[in-house]
């Protein structure tokens, strides 16, 4: 591996646990669009519309690379903008607990793809990284040994959102070739599209209003800027690099800050139970990094 790889190796990863962490706050913003009184159904439509309305000059500049991307560019931002917001959908309908348990099942369906379309090995460190981050999803909700087998449409769609992502993850990694920009603006505007398309089907008649909106322009913009554009840019730059399987692994801090933000803003239990499953889940993220650092160590101690 060179040096240029190596180092787009570890930035990849870095921006895999850092998009993970900014999607394990996003609960926030969603349940403050709701608490105004507009529809939760609406709330992920605002969620995705501000973020693309951002980007429209974006748009507008990159046109040319856009069209060059042709149907394959549109494709991957269509799948990624698809599991994102089938997960958002996916909280409407069920306990956020089991989305997020469904959903992050995704590391299993990554490394089954990987396999099967990209060729990569399945590891014992992958397998026990896998299980060590299942077991902690299973002791931060409590679930001991049970999995939630799906009951609802709201399990369904995070089971679904899962799958959907690890599709995904393994096209960012076979369309390396595409800018994350473009593939950033493709994300916002196909979730943006698709939640429309769910909200005019589904409820109508609860469209928000102007006055309902324009009040929460004047924080969410700021956000947007400083914070879901890069997370989103990161999620979609860091997979080009990466085993989609492990992407599932390192995206896993999306519960870590997730546990930890509901403890702090939304009055949820936060003690030892929820300390070990984040324990176990970082050990999971951080397994494959930490034994490529002892064997790159390893082999240049050998060539010294």
């Amino acid at each position: 591996m060179t040096d240029v790889s190596k180092s787009n190796d570890l930035l990849a990863r870095f921006a895999c646990l850092f998009a993970g962490a900014l999607w394990g706050l996003f609960w926030i913003p969603l349940r403050a669009i709701a608490e105004t009184g507009i529809h939760g159904l609406w709330a992920p439509l605002i969620w995705f519309g501000v973020p693309t309305c951002c980007l429209i000059p974006v748009i507008i500049w990159r046109w040319r690379q856009f069209v060059a991307g042709g149907m394959s560019l549109q494709i991957t931002a269509f799948t990624a903008g698809l599991a994102l917001t089938l997960y958002t959908f996916s909280f409407i309908y069920t306990e956020v607990v089991r989305a997020m348990l469904l959903f992050y099942l995704t590391p299993v369906w990554s490394t089954i793809l990987a396999r099967l379309i990209l060729g990569d090995a399945i590891t014992g460190l992958r397998l026990l990284a896998m299980s060590l981050a299942i077991a902690g999803m299973l002791i931060i909700f409590g679930l001991g040994l049970n999995f939630p087998i799906p009951k609802n449409i709201g399990d369904w769609l995070g089971l679904a959102s899962g799958i959907v992502w690890a599709i995904a993850a393994v096209r960012l990694r076979q369309a390396d070739k595409y800018a994350a920009v473009d593939l950033t603006c493709g994300f916002f505007g196909w979730s943006m599209l698709v939640a429309l398309i769910a909200c005019l089907t589904l409820l109508p008649e609860a469209t928000p209003s102007a006055d309902q909106i324009i009040p929460l322009l004047y924080w969410m913009v700021p956000i947007v800027v400083l914070l879901v554009l890069p997370g989103a840019f990161a999620s979609l730059w860091g997979p080009k690099f990466l085993n989609p399987g492990l992407v599932g692994l390192l995206f896993m801090t999306e519960i870590i800050f997730g546990s930890i933000s509901a403890a702090l803003f939304a009055g949820e239990p936060f003690g030892g139970r929820e300390i070990s499953g984040i324990l176990l889940i970082a050990s999971a993220s951080l397994l494959e990094p930490i034994s490529d650092l002892f064997r790159a160590r390893h082999k240049a101690a050998q060539s010294s």
